[in-house]
């Protein structure tokens, strides 16, 4: 069964029809469900390439339906959309297995960004799940396999802990924390052309925004925190050269150093990196 368009999950039809008239003038074909039950009611006759679901709905909420996808094993990556913005929504949903959050009301620009990172997400997971492709026999010889394709992406260190697929955090000997956005998220940008940071002394929360990257489209996107605390050193070698988010999203180019507030609760919240291999 071949991936459609989009599936909108809102009990406010005003929503469904925003996404429908915006991802249509994209060429998205958009399907609307006004609840959870609805929509695996679809799921069973057709499959989607990206599902945006809103969190507070009446009957299943989103969580609910989050779950239920899973265990009915729904290929198609799951953003969640909410008006009721909480930090601990933003982040119980990624811990979840939300592949995005953003809030409502949105403008266009907006839902297209995170739209068309989760299509890019979604391509470079069956991307990395393919496994190297075989050429056909001639030039290597025949039967001779062609050289492995590169990786779709570069997982996070076992040691790093992650928020979603977004971003990265590890505490350091010194109880001090380096806060960074993963391979993954870079690549579903198509690039990065500049970095705005925060000022030392700011104080980060788990889930907010805490840094702006300008893709290369010229869209922009917000990187959420993965840890809460004061940023002590934001990595001054970014605005020299933001393209180390692409050369090294891990070591060289971590976002920022901080004080955490309280990463012993606030890691349970991430997920380990170190089941994260290809």
């Amino acid at each position: 069964m071949s991936a459609a368009g989009l599936l909108v999950i809102d009990d406010e039809p005003v929503i469904c029809e925003a996404v429908a008239k915006i991802c249509g003038a994209e060429g998205l074909p958009v399907d609307a469900a006004d609840g959870g039950a609805a929509a695996l009611t679809l799921l069973q006759g057709r499959e989607y390439r990206l599902i945006l679901c809103d969190l507070m709905m009446n009957g299943m909420d989103g969580f609910q339906f989050l779950a239920e996808a899973s265990r009915r094993g729904v290929a198609a990556p799951v953003v969640m959309m909410t008006g009721y913005v909480t930090l601990d929504n933003a982040v119980r949903s990624l811990a979840c297995g939300a592949a995005d959050f953003f809030a409502k009301p949105f403008t266009a620009d907006e839902l297209l960004a995170v739209v068309r990172r989760g299509l890019k997400y979604r391509e470079l997971l069956e991307r990395a799940g393919a496994g190297p492709r075989l050429g056909a026999a001639g030039s290597r010889g025949a039967g001779a396999p062609a050289p492995a394709a590169p990786p779709a992406y570069v997982p996070c260190p076992p040691s790093r802990r992650r928020l979603g697929y977004m971003s990265w955090a590890s505490v350091e000997a010194a109880g001090t924390g380096l806060v960074g956005v993963t391979d993954l998220f870079v690549k579903t940008l198509g690039g990065v052309k500049a970095v705005d940071l925060s000022a030392a002394s700011r104080e980060l929360v788990q889930g907010e925004r805490c840094a702006w990257l300008l893709a290369a489209d010229g869209s922009r996107h917000a990187a959420l925190s993965p840890l809460s605390g004061r940023i002590t050193e934001a990595n001054p070698a970014l605005s020299l050269e933001p393209a180390l988010l692409e050369k090294d999203p891990y070591f060289g180019g971590w976002l920022y150093r901080i004080v955490p507030s309280d990463a012993g609760r606030e890691l349970e919240n991430l997920v380990s990196c170190s089941s994260d291999r290809i």
